[in-house]
């Protein structure tokens, strides 16, 4: 699998070095934290990239039998099965479902015209109003004192 398939160069292609050092940290909490060289860091982002990118192209390949155009949870987790990493699912499963919870729960966003409290008649008379005084600013008054 290239790297151009994913639209770049080995550099673009990479995780966060500081979440792989999290990472590790937290799979090897001290005081049996080894210290890591560079290079065992680098081979192990550019394992998780290749795992990520060999998973992600067996989920797109399963989409588009499906004429799918958007990879959702149910083709990563035929991926999984397909390439017989089968022990990994129900923590993604798990992962997915703590971010729909978390995503259930964020409080939406609202609009500029959900915030300004005004009714959408009011803020049509509102904008109307704007564009006369604007008309009138801008439009041209009789020229009477040049003649």
């Amino acid at each position: 699998m290239s790297d151009k398939e994913f639209g770049g160069s080995a550099e673009d292609v990479s995780l966060p070095k500081a979440t792989v050092q999290k990472i590790l940290n937290e799979i090897l909490p001290p005081p049996d934290n080894p210290t890591t060289t560079k290079d065992f860091r680098d081979s192990l982002t550019d394992a998780c990239v290749e795992f990520i990118q060999l998973i992600a192209s067996e989920a797109n390949d399963i989409a588009e039998k499906e004429n799918k155009k958007t990879i959702a949870c149910e083709h990563i987790t035929h991926a999984l099965k397909e390439l017989e990493f089968d022990e990994y699912i129900p923590a993604i499963m798990e992962s997915a479902d703590e971010f729909k919870r978390q995503q259930a729960n964020r409080e939406k966003k609202q609009s500029k015209i959900e915030q300004s409290g005004m009714t959408e008649e009011e803020l049509i008379a509102q904008q109307q109003a704007l564009f006369r005084s604007a008309t009138d600013k801008y439009k041209p008054e009789d020229d009477t004192a040049g003649s």
